[in-house]
């Protein structure tokens, strides 16, 4: 391979890699659908023929309209709130000093033009500083109504659902997946997202006012990887 054709080659790599890193700014990019989870059970027992017993929904003709079967709706409640702060600092110093005595000859030192010529000393000094500081903060409220997907043996719910706004200048995305446990649903047939197993959370959007909120790509190119300086 001669030199045009590999600067050619690297030069389409390097465009490739803007073109990748353009992407629109704020644009969300959702989980995908949660695959069902395929638990092991034991086998269950056949009926025998002309036995009353029918495997299938039951039926509760007392229960209330809390979630409790594939296709049922159910409300989370985001109450998410993380708050995370870290502190770093470091001082190290270190000093070092070496001397050597101005040997003798005949009881005198050796010196030359009055100065002593065979005395010697070394010394270092070393110091190093450092700090960091960062500090990260999160809240989502809201409230989402998502979709019974799957319904485990030990009787917990599979859920997910997603709430997509169109405002003003742009697009908003909220999306929740995870496993709920049916003891934990309120009357009100709602779940408070601290109560949901394997939480998938997401929220973002995209449009004007994500866009104005963003780096550009020149400058996200220069703090990325391949950017040797």
């Amino acid at each position: 391979m001669n030199r045009t054709t590999l600067l050619r080659h690297l030069s389409v790599a390097v465009s490739v890699a803007l073109l990748g890193g353009c992407t629109l700014a704020g644009d969300v990019r959702p989980y995908p659908m949660m695959a069902p989870i395929q638990p092991i059970v034991a086998p269950a027992a056949t009926p025998s023929a002309g036995a009353i017993y029918a495997a299938g929904p039951g039926l509760n003709l007392y229960g209330d309209r809390r979630a409790r079967d594939v296709g049922d709706l159910l409300t989370i409640t985001l109450v998410e709130n993380t708050t995370a702060t870290t502190t770093a600092s470091t001082a190290i110093s270190k000093d070092s000093n070496i001397e050597i005595g101005s040997p003798t000859l005949f009881g005198a030192p050796v010196t030359l033009g009055g100065k002593d010529i065979l005395s010697a000393s070394a010394g270092g000094e070393r110091d190093f500083t450092g700090k960091g500081n960062s500090a990260q903060s999160n809240r989502l409220q809201g409230n989402v109504t998502v979709t019974v997907i799957q319904r485990l043996p030990n009787g917990n719910l599979v859920v997910q659902g997603q709430k997509n706004l169109r405002l003003n200048q742009g697009d908003e995305l909220v999306q929740i997946q995870g496993v709920v446990r049916a003891a934990d649903i309120s009357t009100e047939n709602t779940i408070p997202s601290s109560r949901v197993a394997d939480a998938r959370i997401v929220y973002g959007g995209r449009g004007a006012v994500a866009q104005s909120n963003a780096m550009g790509w020149l400058g996200r190119f220069f703090n990325s990887a391949f950017a040797l300086f």
